[in-house]
């Protein structure tokens, strides 16, 4: 029993790490320019797709295929925000949520032309293996996605706290009126944060070809995945969105052994719900003024 504790644990710890990152730019454009995102499953299903293609046509490894996916998805992401984003910052939040709703089913219906409906996946040469641990068999591209994951949230963590463009960025999530009072361009702050954001959502994507099925849908599963992170966190808390994503790997890998692997959304759907009765602002959120 202890060794299959031990495995649970271990597994859900590596999932999480791929939830967190997944979740995490969907937390700093929150944390921003204060939009949810109801389209940031979508840019991961594109990125998805860009990594499939990437391997299929030039046997780009997923992991290396980061290095172009990435800096695509930054600039994609920055003309998104410049024509449509942009113009929803202080509009209602109806029409945040209508807009970004459009833009998902958008993107989702050009997915599904370009590339109907079937599953894709990558094949690597390490896909199928397993680092043996005693009785504890761990997978090999859980382990890589787990490490790559948390580097990326590492650096993140040191470019918001050691550059200016980071702390321009911080500014703006804590007191946006300030921030421009101090002479930060807030316009190219939103486009560079919400570029990021994508960016980081792309490296999800691209970690998770080797693991999952890229499908024109897929990324309704990762976005409510996202979302149940970054509330767990506490909105815009980067620390928060890292300790949910953890949380809900745990969570979904015990209740899908334990309980049925049918209903493992279900129970951390259920944790969202309590989550939002008995503490609104997350596990580490705080209430702030408003901005």
């Amino acid at each position: 029993m202890l060794d299959i504790l031990i495995q649970l644990t271990v597994t859900g710890i590596l999932l999480g790490g791929i939830y967190a990152l997944v979740s995490i730019g969907l937390c700093l454009i929150f944390g921003v320019l204060e939009i949810v995102n109801f389209a940031h499953g979508e840019f991961l299903m594109l990125s998805m797709y860009m990594t499939y293609w990437l391997f299929t046509a030039f046997g780009l490894d997923p992991y290396v295929s980061i290095l172009i996916v990435s800096p695509v998805f930054f600039i994609f992401g920055s003309i998104i925000q410049k024509t449509v984003i942009n113009k929803l910052v202080e509009a209602p939040h109806l029409n945040q949520i209508f807009a970004t709703v459009g833009l998902s089913m958008v993107m989702q219906n050009i997915a599904l032309l370009l590339w109907k409906a079937d599953y894709r996946i990558v094949k690597t040469s390490y896909s199928s293996k397993c680092i043996l641990l005693g009785n504890i068999s761990i997978s090999m591209t859980r382990v890589s996605a787990f490490f790559v994951a948390i580097g990326i949230i590492a650096l993140l963590f040191l470019f918001l706290n050691l550059t200016y463009t980071g702390k321009a960025i911080r500014a703006v999530a804590q007191e946006r009126r300030a921030a421009r009072l101090m002479g930060i361009n807030i316009e190219k702050t939103y486009q560079f944060a919400f570029g990021i954001g994508i960016a980081l959502t792309a490296i999800a994507g691209c970690i998770l070809m080797p693991i999952y099925y890229a499908f024109p849908t897929v990324g309704n599963l990762f976005s409510l995945i996202a979302f149940v992170v970054v509330v767990l966190g506490g909105y815009n808390n980067l620390i928060g969105a890292l300790l949910g994503g953890l949380v809900i790997g745990m969570v979904e890998t015990y209740s899908g052994f334990f309980i049925t692997p049918h209903l493992k959304e279900a129970i951390y759907f259920v944790l969202f719900i309590l989550i939002l009765l008995f503490k609104p602002t997350g596990l580490l959120g705080r209430k702030e003024m408003s901005k």
